[in-house]
């Protein structure tokens, strides 16, 4: 052999020496790293496994929640299906009852536009058939304005002779009071005119001097009023044409006993400086007529209590 071929055989006879040194290393280190593999790989998938379990516990948490979710929404679903159908009703009666409404204020409107034009046209008429009453109306004061035209010529001359009337009246009652006579009274004091019937006692009245106040009275128990008096008839003989009665004034009595007619029956009250005066110009039995005539003017109580004391 040459020395190649020698040199060849001798590294490889030399090679499995060194590879068998190396391969128990190798392997030892191979079967090490296994192992921690392995153990890592066991430990990697117990946490993985716990992880899993974990997540399955969470998924099968979050399907409750899922689950108690869609009941929710199931039952709101039904609550708002519900509170739907029942805003639907009310609605729906709603529309109704308005409807219902709508149609009676129509007829209601449509009742009472009738009524108003019903009303209307009656009012209408009856403005009508005045306006045609006016019309005659105005033709009848027509002929009245022209009647009247004609009258007041003759008003004229009746206005005349109310003026004469007026001044014969006046005339007359002039004369009826120039035929009373004054006399003197039962107190000496002179009188005023004397009335013999009821025609002289209103032109007395009229002549306006004095009060005036008629009286008709019978014999009774009790006192009857004539002006600011009372007078109460005791006796009346009509034979002597005498009679005698009891006056009260400012709570006083005063007797009147045997007096004529015609003749003036005086006395005093307070607060008149003239005397009041009592005319009988009728009598018969038991009962007398005639009049009272007091003082147009009265004076004060006072003073003349004062004039009385001095």
């Amino acid at each position: 052999m040459d020395m190649d071929t020698e040199e060849e055989i001798n590294f490889t006879t030399e090679e499995p020496s060194a590879l068998a040194r190396i391969l128990p290393i190798v392997v030892l280190s191979l079967l090490a790293l296994t192992i921690g593999m392995t153990v890592y790989l066991f430990l990697d998938l117990r946490s993985t496994k716990a992880e899993f379990a974990a997540q399955m516990e969470q998924l099968q948490i979050h399907d409750e929640q899922i689950a108690q979710l869609e009941g929710s929404v199931n039952r709101a679903t039904r609550t708002v299906d519900s509170s739907f159908k029942e805003i639907k009703g009310v609605v729906a009666s709603a529309e109704k009852s308005v409807a219902e409404a709508a149609q009676q204020v129509e007829r209601r409107v449509m009742g009472r536009t009738n009524t108003l034009a019903k009303l209307i046209d009656e009012q209408k008429a009856e403005r009508d058939a005045k306006l045609s009453e006016v019309g005659g109306e105005i033709a009848k004061l027509s002929e009245v304005a022209s009647s009247t035209d004609n009258k007041l010529g003759s008003l004229t001359g009746t206005v005349d002779e109310v003026k004469i009337d007026v001044a014969e009246t006046k005339a007359a009652l002039e004369k009826t009071i120039s035929d009373l006579s004054s006399v003197k009274g039962d107190l000496g004091v002179q009188s005023g005119l004397i009335a013999t019937n009821a025609g002289e006692v209103q032109a007395l009245r009229e002549l306006g001097e004095r009060n005036y106040y008629e009286f008709d009275l019978t014999r009774t128990k009790q006192p009857q009023r004539v002006g600011s008096i009372q007078i109460k008839l005791r006796r009346a003989d009509q034979k002597r044409n005498r009679f005698t009665i009891d006056v009260w004034a400012d709570d006083k009595r005063i007797e009147k006993k045997n007096k004529t007619l015609l003749e003036p029956i005086q006395f005093y009250v307070i607060g008149s400086r003239q005397p009041y005066e009592i005319v009988v110009n009728k009598l018969e039995r038991n009962r007398i007529a005639g009049y009272l005539a007091t003082p147009k003017v009265q004076q004060r109580r006072t003073t003349t209590a004062s004039a009385s004391g001095s």
